[in-house]
């Protein structure tokens, strides 16, 4: 592994880590900054909190689109168009977010919101692959983490100081971070063939996994066969193609396949904790929405911080050995969360939810980027990129669904 990594930061270029970390961790305020202003949005747009939700699920499906559409730009056009082509959209999805003032719409809040996740996730994708190592791995997942620590109360503080729509748009942040990526980042080398039908097969299934929680039981069973059918007939296209947007290597490599598993199971859980427990602490405690996003802050800017250190230390840990540790890690905050109703249990599912999430990210991705070959390491890591970013996906829609 270290000899793949190594040679991955001489060929790709420099970035500072604060740079890296900018770059990519804005992309959680577009996931939990929503989270305690749903009802919000929902009194300003005249609907219900459940349509108002629709918004985090069109943020998912952005998010899981976009994450491998990014990593095929990165491989065929370079780092610096995918970053130009991410910029325009994440403006272009805060200009739509901000004109529903003038026409208030859910349409237009939720096409905005779509825009902006495949802008901000083509960020975060290249910030991944400009991360060589896992001192700067560890600053992404760190970031990520961090950045979703602190979103529900700066939600909540911009929604009360300029409106919720502000709030809908801080992914804008990560566009500060761009000067620096550009001055770091490599010329683009030849891309492979264009592959549409791999990439129609991708959208086609990732599409209907993201939509699966948002449907009722008829319509996610559709989705679910949809993604199903589209995903084998996806995989052996890849064999047949092993230049396409998914690289042969990929579903050869049970080492890969198991780190992306792994890493979806976790975040499913950590995103799921954080929309979960507000509503629970609210009923035990009556702490209103700046007292909740107070109380979120500690345990998941503690487990983003963590993952700075943590995730440079499970280096050299075996592959079976830490993902025993993340899976047994996520299970037991998912334990404490599902029985405990006071909040020192419902602190300590956060903490460890958000640990072995932002853990799990940084150290499984590089595993994920040593399971492939060095080519194919940029649209793999864009894969299991994905995989994550669908958990984040998935977790917030389960628990407001349940909930």
């Amino acid at each position: 592994m270290s000899r793949a990594v190594a040679a991955d930061a001489r060929r790709q270029g420099r970035v500072a880590l604060p740079w890296l970390a900018l770059l990519a961790g804005p992309l959680s305020f577009g996931i939990t900054a929503p989270a305690l202003v749903l009802g919000d949005i929902a009194a300003a747009l005249g609907t219900t909190a459940g349509t108002a939700a629709t918004l985090v699920t069109a943020f998912g499906w952005g998010i899981a689109v976009g994450s491998p559409l990014a990593g095929r730009v990165i491989a065929r056009l370079g780092v610096r168009r995918a970053l130009a082509v991410s910029s325009a959209l994440v403006v272009a999805g805060a200009l739509l977010v901000l004109a529903s003032a003038a026409l208030p719409a859910v349409v237009l809040v939720v096409a905005g919101c779509a825009l902006q996740a495949l802008g901000s996730v083509g960020l975060t994708v290249t910030a991944v692959g400009l991360a060589a190592g896992p001192v700067a791995m560890g600053t992404v997942s760190g970031a990520l983490a961090s950045f979703g620590a602190v979103a529900p109360l700066v939600g909540t503080q911009v929604a009360a100081a300029l409106g919720w729509r502000v709030a809908l748009v801080l992914p804008l942040l990560s566009l500060l971070a761009v000067p620096a990526a550009l001055r770091g980042a490599q010329p683009p080398v030849a891309g492979g063939p264009r592959d549409p039908l791999g990439v129609t097969l991708l959208v086609l299934a990732v599409s209907a996994l993201a939509l699966l929680t948002a449907l009722p039981a008829a319509g996610a069973t559709v989705a679910a066969a949809v993604a199903a059918g589209a995903g084998i007939w996806l995989a052996r296209h890849a064999r047949r193609h092993p230049g396409g947007i998914v690289p042969a290597s990929v579903p050869r490599s049970g080492r890969f396949l198991l780190a992306c598993a792994t890493a979806f199971g976790l975040a499913v859980v950590n995103f799921a904790i954080i929309y979960a427990t507000p509503p629970v602490l609210a009923a035990t405690t009556g702490w209103g929405a700046d007292q909740l996003g107070s109380a979120l802050l500690g345990p998941y800017l503690a487990g983003g911080l963590l993952a700075l250190v943590l995730v440079p230390v499970t280096a050299g840990l075996r592959y079976p050995v830490l993902t025993l540790m993340l899976v047994a890690t996520s299970l037991a905050a998912a334990l404490l969360a599902a029985t405990g109703g006071a909040p020192a249990p419902l602190f300590t599912a956060m903490l460890l939810g958000s640990v072995a999430a932002a853990t799990g990210q940084g150290a499984l991705g590089l595993r994920a980027g040593a399971a492939v070959p060095p080519p194919d390491r940029e649209p793999a890591l864009s894969l299991f990129t994905l995989c994550y970013l669908l958990g984040a996906a998935f977790g917030p829609a389960i628990a407001v669904a349940v909930g």
